[in-house]
């Protein structure tokens, strides 16, 4: 279907790759991989025929159709969402223009009208209308998208439009640059489920190691000016490669010692004139020789020890009774939640469903408009999504904004640490203002590690990493003690963090209390969205409520006598009576710390006053002051610890007395 014999790339004297001979067959489900700038992006627009190789060709067979998403933009005019998705070739997308002209203006009994009428039905257009509408339905557009114009939509949302515009489309050969980025968890499933049944070749760029598993059978892997063919998904790869890589150092390091021996007979031996030709014979087998390149090796794992936050009490933020509307359109009507120290929260739940919005009111980025949200003792809130950006400094330096936060580390830690999220080199000299959105984005991440507060909120943070950049993320989060609540779609990240899935759709919170693999098997979110297949209908994209479980052995559960219920009811009243006189004690101890570090506040600022020390000030007496307020809140502060563990252990204890008395 597609081939590239010896095709070569070099630019500004760099050698992207050199000699690539490959073939794409119908059918086959491939990915490109490399390291950043390796050249995939080149690769394909190679393909596509938008770059010209310097030397080589690429053969496309005849009528074979490609269809390209590429990763950032694509353009959206007047048309609407679903004249944009049925538009699959120039052909289609005239023929729609000039029949809403005509239906705009009135005019439909003209022969320019007529005339697309009829070349729109010998096309077969008209049918491609239902399979838009299910494909778009699939990827989370409501119905009363379809006929919105497409550039009055964010960019994530166009790029979904051009993305079921190629669904319909259904090219022979669907290349792909990071799909998944403007996806989220549930239109991903149905994306991926529908890709497992696509009848044409797919050539794809992704960092979703869970997505590449799922769907790819091939990797063609572009390092050291060559590409290599792995069989199977991303983790047979990975496999594969190593083996491979432990093969090549081995004949590297035989080739070298056999390079050296010959070297040094000819050394030893070229000056003694009965010797002297074969030194030469020797010198000239190894100019014979082809050369076994060294592996290029892997960046080691780049282990990196980063800053921590003071600890928060055991209530880290509490949400009651809230409401939250956008006009018309009520998201939230009286929720409660409870955040507690130490947590690893996902929200997932349909797009639409109020995820960002949930993570905006725990930040305080939106303003509560009714009931109260309340931070708990020590809470400090850092809030990461795509427009912190407006944070950062465009006047500095990636080294110096990185060196601005309150507590700077070292700058070699600190070049590191820029240098796995992708700011390598002379990267990180570059000005702010000249970043690209994702330059920006990393940036801003980079700096909430280096500084963070105790709650993170975290809206998709692996958009715009690469693979390593990922696993650098993993490891900072996974050192991090403090409490995450964090939205992705990034199924790998998420099961490597998540503890806890709280879902959300139709304003309601459902917690999980357990991982994403828990989540998956109790919510039965596997199966709620399977992908269209040619010909069949949309399923329902709605999680099923689950049924109760029955007992084990099928049978009632047993009547409960009447002592025993009052001996449980008992129970209970001395755990909750437990409960409200530890946390009763803890808060008590947190308001004297809060009143403390306020009159500690009022006293350095009078100290700081040039009248207190005139005669008659009261400088000794305030300096006393500032010592047993100082002695006071270590005081406090040990039994502010002891007082939120007894909270924990009562809490704990709480709820294996209660399993207990339920069994």
């Amino acid at each position: 279907m597609l081939t590239l014999a010896e095709i070569s790339k070099s630019f500004g004297g760099r050698t992207l790759f050199e000699d690539v001979s490959l073939s794409i067959n119908l059918g086959e489900r491939i990915a490109l991989v490399g390291p950043n700038g390796a050249g995939k992006s080149t690769l394909f627009s190679i393909i596509l025929g938008a770059g010209e190789p310097d030397g080589g060709s690429v053969v496309l067979d005849r009528n074979t159709t490609i269809g390209y998403l590429p990763q950032e933009t694509a353009a959206a005019g007047e048309e609407t969402v679903l004249e944009l998705t049925t538009a699959i070739t120039p052909e289609h997308a005239e023929l729609q223009r000039v029949l809403a002209e005509g239906e705009r203006t009135g005019r439909t009994d003209t022969d320019a009208y007529h005339d697309a009428q009829g070349r729109f039905a010998e096309l077969g257009a008209f049918q491609l209308e239902p399979k838009a509408k299910r494909i778009l339905s699939g990827l989370a557009f409501r119905e009363s998208d379809f006929h919105r114009p497409a550039k009055t939509m964010s960019g994530g949302w166009i790029m979904r439009a051009h993305l079921a515009r190629l669904l319909v489309m259904e090219p022979d050969l669907l290349m792909l640059d990071e799909p998944t980025n403007h996806l989220d968890l549930e239109s991903l499933g149905w994306f991926q489920n529908y890709l497992e049944h696509y009848p044409g070749a797919i050539l794809m760029i992704s960092h979703d190691r869970a997505f590449l598993n799922a769907l790819i059978d091939s990797i063609l892997e572009i390092r050291n000016r060559r590409v290599h063919r792995y069989r199977g998904n991303y983790d047979a790869y990975v496999e594969q490669r190593a083996a491979r890589q432990e093969q090549q150092l081995a004949a590297y390091k035989n080739q070298q010692a056999e390079i050296e021996k010959l070297q040094l007979f000819a050394d030893r031996f070229r000056a003694k004139a009965s010797k002297a030709s074969q030194a030469q014979s020797k010198l000239k087998q190894i100019e014979r020789m082809e050369k076994i390149e060294a592996p290029e090796s892997d960046e080691k794992k780049i282990h990196i020890k980063f800053p921590q936050p003071i600890r928060s009490g055991h209530r880290v933020l509490t949400l009651e009774k809230i409401h939250h509307a956008y006009g018309d359109l009520v998201v939230y009507r009286g929720i409660d939640l409870e955040i507690e120290r130490d947590q690893r929260i996902v929200l997932v739940g349909p797009n639409g469903a109020g995820k960002s919005t949930l993570l905006k009111i725990l930040g305080g980025v939106l303003p509560v408009q009714q009931g109260e949200r309340k931070p708990g003792h020590n809470t400090e809130v850092g809030y990461f999504a795509q427009n912190r950006v407006d944070m950062l400094n465009p006047n500095r330096t990636v080294l110096q904004e990185v060196m601005s936060i309150p507590n700077p580390v070292p700058e070699q830690t600190a070049r590191t640490i820029l240098g796995s999220f992708l700011f390598q080199g002379d990267d990180a000299y570059k000005k702010v203002n000249v970043l690209s959105g994702g330059e920006k984005s990393r940036l801003g991440l980079v700096k909430l590690l280096l500084n963070p507060p105790n709650l993170l909120l975290m809206d998709e943070p692996t958009t715009h990493l690469d693979m390593a950049s990922i696993d650098a993320l993993i490891d900072a989060l996974k050192q991090y003690r403090g409490t995450l609540v964090f939205i992705s779609h990034d199924v790998y990240f998420i099961r490597a963090i998540a503890q806890t899935v709280l879902h959300i759709s139709a304003g309601r919170l459902t917690p999980y209390a357990g991982d994403y693999d828990y989540y998956h098997d109790k919510s039965g979110a596997g199966s709620a969205k399977q992908g269209l297949v040619a010909g069949e209908k949309l399923s329902d994209d709605r999680p099923k409520e689950k049924p109760p479980e029955p007992r084990a052995n099928g049978a009632a559960s047993p009547v409960k006598s009447k002592e025993q219920k009052r001996r449980e009811a008992e129970e209970r009243q001395a755990l909750s009576a437990s409960r409200r006189l530890a946390q009763t004690e803890l808060e008590r101890i947190e308001r004297e710390i809060v009143e403390l570090e306020r009159r500690q506040k009022d006293v350095a600022a009078q100290l700081e006053a040039p009248e207190t020390y005139q005669p008659g000030g009261d400088a000794v007496k305030l300096n006393r002051e500032l010592i047993e307020n100082a002695e006071n809140l270590e005081r406090l502060n040990e039994e502010w610890n002891e007082a939120s563990a007894e909270v924990e252990r009562v809490n704990s204890g709480s709820g294996e007395v209660l399993t207990e008395l339920r069994s």
